[in-house]
């Protein structure tokens, strides 16, 4: 069974992988199968070795033999009386074999061989075991005795199959004047073998059970890590689990124990810009950024998890990269109770998150227009309260001036020429911000049309703008607080354009300007309208990268944020490059 933590608002919640409904033809797991061959083959090789061994031990018998037979024919045709009697022919009544034949037989009954005859050169036998072989032909080669060499070989002869040697009987000229053969019968050499067969029997034995055990070990590991389905069931697992990959929406990652990456669909390839080298790697090694490998391996820690089984579990935590936002999960898996690694799911949030800003800028807008129809209706009240009591030079007057200063902002707007988007914004900003009781100043040269796209410019305005009113939101009655918003462009024609905000609040230390645009941070403790703080900042670097260009946040009393963005202006298009007039005035405020 596999399990995985749910998430972290049910911890007592477990998903349940269960076994395949479908069954293979067979009954048997891959286990079972994988031990019944182990133990068929163990029992072959065990039979080939114990009969190679048999055949080998054997061999060996029948060379010792034969060394050994050879030995006491040699001693037998060096003896002096044997001599003697082969070449005195006429020593003794009964011949030769009168005196040869009784030590013949104590020789073979003092070396436990089976026969030792000794003959004239024509193979006439002078002694045998059996006597009625003696004076008979001797069964067997004789070349080589005759050549005055030595002669080993295994042939049937009056007392069955035997292994024999056959030396001469040599004169003081080396002329051959008799033979002396000694064997010993191949029923003896096998009955000295067979005793070694109890030997190699039990060798044979322990080697079975021995492999037997490892086997049974063998396919219990199978079986733990197959979780004892068959061949078909996990071919079949396997192709499910594929197309599943293939065919989901979202990017799936999966870790093993040691936190390497065993699988990474096409989608998750995608989002994260890996490939399929990158399996076998760890995050940080397949070059996945730092943020995005501590939310993916296993000890990373978890603002949304939960520690549990062994793991980190983490539930949809947002991650910026330079061109799209995910939000990723983790789960860690187990396995009958033991970890087994973490599998990671993530989806694109990129346009939802642009639909998010959108919807955040709409809201912008719709307050600056509520405020913009609250502050007309007071002065519409007014001009007419004016008007009724005779007042009409003056209510004339007022209202003039109210269109003027109202008008300034939309003037700029209407007739600047420049990056539309980025003024609307500002005239929707100051509105915002004077319902706010805050002052927004724009001091800023006009910026071209094709600077960056209107949905970046707008991301990286909007989220500085709204992060400072935030502050200064919170700042005591009375206190000055005031915005100003900055641009110009750079001294060097292909140098680009730098925006800057700043405000008048609290500011912030080095430590917190090194930290600002980290996804998370934030000095607010309630959660916002789109959910968790600490989004606003991280989308404004997120938008400065795909730009080409940097965000500094300077640390200090007062919020200092300079943005550059690169521009050409040599190579721009010339009806889209404003020019100064107009630059370093302030357009906007509250009165």
């Amino acid at each position: 069974m596999i399990t995985a933590p749910a998430s972290a608002g049910n911890p007592t919640r477990r998903s349940t992988v269960a076994r395949l409904p479908f069954r293979s033809g067979s009954s048997w797991s891959l286990a079972r199968r994988i031990l019944v061959l182990q133990a068929v083959v163990l029992v072959g090789l065990v039979a080939v070795a114990l009969a190679l061994l048999l055949w080998d031990a054997n061999q060996e018998a029948e060379r010792a033999t034969g060394d050994r037979v050879t030995a006491i024919a040699e001693t037998v045709a060096a003896d002096p009386t044997v001599r003697q009697q082969i070449q005195d022919r006429t020593a003794g009544t009964a011949g030769p074999s009168g005196v040869l034949e009784p030590y013949a037989e104590q020789v073979r009954a003092n070396t436990g061989t089976d026969f030792v005859v000794i003959m004239w050169p024509d193979g006439t036998r002078l002694t045998h075991p059996d006597r009625n072989q003696i004076g008979k032909q001797y069964l067997g080669t004789r070349d080589a005795a005759l050549a005055g060499g030595i002669g080993v070989e295994t042939y049937v002869g009056t007392l069955g199959p035997s292994v024999r040697a056959i030396v001469p009987i040599t004169a003081a000229d080396g002329q051959v004047q008799g033979m002396v053969a000694v064997g010993v019968t191949v029923e003896r050499v096998d009955s000295l073998t067979a005793r070694r067969l109890w030997l190699l029997a039990a060798f044979a034995a322990g080697a079975i059970i021995v492999g037997v055990i490892g086997s049974v070990l063998i396919a219990r590991w199978v079986r733990r890590q197959t979780l004892g389905l068959g061949p078909r069931e996990l071919a079949r697992t396997f192709t499910y689990y594929d197309a599943v990959l293939a065919s989901v929406h979202e990017g799936m990652l999966m870790l093993d124990r040691n936190g390497r990456i065993v699988s990474v669909n096409a989608q998750a390839q995608r989002l994260l810009g890996l490939d399929r080298s990158a399996i076998g790697r760890t995050p940080t090694e397949a070059g996945l950024p730092s943020h995005i490998t501590a939310i993916v391996e296993a000890d990373a820690g978890s603002t949304s998890g939960a520690e549990e089984l062994g793991g980190t579990t983490t539930s949809d935590e947002l991650a910026l990269l330079d061109d799209r936002t995910l939000v990723i999960s983790r789960r860690p898996v187990r396995v009958n109770g033991r970890p087994a690694g973490a599998v990671v799911s993530m989806r694109d949030h990129t346009e939802l998150t642009e639909l998010s800003g959108e919807l955040d800028r709409v809201s912008s807008f719709s307050e600056a227009l509520r405020a913009q129809a609250h502050e007309s209706a007071n002065r519409l009240h007014t001009v007419v309260s004016l008007i009724e009591l005779g007042e009409t030079e003056h209510a004339v007057e007022f209202a003039l001036e109210e269109l003027e200063m109202a008008q300034a902002l939309a003037d700029r707007v209407l007739d600047g020429g420049g990056n539309r988007a980025v003024e609307a914004l500002l005239l929707a900003k100051s509105a915002q911000a004077a319902e706010r009781g805050i002052e927004l100043v724009v001091r800023t040269r006009v910026l071209p049309a094709d600077l960056a796209p209107d949905q970046d410019l707008v991301t990286i305005m909007g989220n500085l703008l709204d992060n400072a009113m935030d502050v200064l939101a919170g700042q005591p009655a009375g206190q000055d607080r005031r915005i100003e918003v900055a641009a110009s462009g750079v001294d060097d024609p292909a140098a680009g354009y730098r925006i800057t905000v700043s405000d008048t609040g609290p500011g912030m230390s080095a430590g917190q300007a090194a930290a600002v645009f980290r996804r998370g941070w934030s000095t607010k403790q309630a959660r916002g309208p789109a959910g968790a703080r600490g989004l606003g900042l991280a989308l404004v670097a997120q938008a400065v990268r795909r730009c080409g260009g940097t965000v500094v946040a300077h640390p200090g009393p007062g919020a200092v944020f300079d943005v550059w963005l690169p521009y050409d202006r040599a190579t721009a298009d010339p009806n889209t490059v404003p020019g100064s007039a107009g630059s370093d005035q302030p357009v906007g405020g509250h009165r």
